[in-house]
């Protein structure tokens, strides 16, 4: 391993403590009076450091399935949209052309992460047992049979309508403006990221993760010293299935609706492009990486305004393209990515 990153997993930062007392000051914030109201050009920004945190919590969760144990999933994003849409339907009040069930926020979180949870068995349990590029199908299958079903049930879902009369706990909780709230919501998605992140860093750092290297070295020695490699795998499908369920509810409780728009294949190739970026199994450099591929989007989506002639759609499929370029020079000339481990991912740097 490199000094730069051995350095960089050395940092002396508890996440967890870091995360859980950056939660507590959020909280402490959004019940303050305190108004803060950012200026006007730098909303985009906060935009897209809310799109950030939430995708951090999915990259960690994928981190451990990929990075640490070797599980090709290529459908996070369906995870994400279950639990997204199971808080909408369960926690609207009287929305159009969909389901609302008026119940609290909490029960819609909880229930989000359960839902999510249990999808992660159930395709667990009947796909943890095929090759590495079998489930990589399997599971890319199940994102787009989500979707197709999110579009199709429009009765349930609001169809590409989408569900609205969500709750915003945390906008609902302010009288400071929609900059307080704004800033509230970025603080506590940080929180929750950081302190996610901690617990997942932990988990990797354990004994229980060195199994978890062992499975993705090889699986068949692992079974051989009497660890139940099946069951490990489960475990960690389970824990990415359930914090990818979470961080789509608290998506719509931040927009207040869900849309089949917020739960596309791009939210997989984002977190996986900057996973592949940063290097899997290095639970900082995936961070790192996934900060790189958002703040490329983000500047070069100023660009389309330099060119008129280039429609909106048109620009996202170049952008699009440039992403896939990128990940196409990494993975041909740093496939360990950029802080990456080459000996542990077994690839030649």
């Amino acid at each position: 391993m490199s000094a730069p990153t051995t350095r960089l997993e050395n940092l002396p930062i508890d996440a967890v403590h870091a995360g859980f007392a950056l939660l507590v000051l959020s909280v402490l914030f959004l019940l303050s009076p305190l108004f803060v109201q950012p200026p006007g050009g730098s909303f985009v920004f906060f935009e897209v450091g809310v799109l950030f945190f939430l995708y951090a919590m999915i990259l960690v969760g994928l981190n451990l399935q990929f990075g640490h144990t070797g599980l090709v999933n290529f459908g996070p994003v369906a995870f994400f949209a279950v639990g997204g849409y199971t808080a909408a339907i369960l926690t609207a009040n009287d929305p159009y052309q969909a389901v609302g069930l008026g119940f609290p926020w909490p029960v819609g979180v909880v229930a989000a992460v359960l839902a999510a949870a249990a999808l992660g068995i159930l395709i667990g349990v009947s796909t943890l047992r095929l090759r590495d590029d079998f489930l990589a199908i399997v599971t890319l299958a199940v994102a787009e049979i989500v979707h197709g079903l999110i579009v199709a049930f429009r009765d349930v879902t609001g169809g590409t309508v989408g569900l609205t009369s969500v709750p915003r706990p945390i906008a609902g909780t302010t009288d400071a403006g929609g900059g307080a709230a704004l800033v509230s919501t970025i603080l506590i998605f940080a929180a929750l990221a950081l302190f996610f992140y901690g617990v997942f860093r932990r988990l990797s750092g354990s004994p229980y993760g060195r199994v978890l290297r062992a499975i993705r070295a090889d699986d068949q020695v692992t079974e051989t010293l009497g660890k139940r490699v099946f069951r490990y795998k489960v475990a960690v499908f389970v824990y990415g299935a359930a914090i990818a369920g979470l961080a789509g509810a608290l998506l719509v409780f931040y927009n207040g609706a869900a849309a089949e728009g917020f739960f596309t294949i791009d939210v997989t190739v984002i977190v996986w492009v900057g996973m592949l970026i940063g290097g899997a199994g290095n639970d900082r450099g995936v961070i790192g990486g996934l900060a790189i591929i958002m703040g490329f989007q983000l500047i070069t989506r100023f660009f389309n305004d330099a060119i008129p002639f280039i429609t909106q759609d048109q620009f996202a499929s170049i952008r699009l393209m440039f992403v896939g370029l990128l990940l196409m020079f990494i993975i041909r000339y740093r496939p360990e990515g950029l802080w990456g481990d080459a000996d542990r991912l077994g690839v030649e740097s």
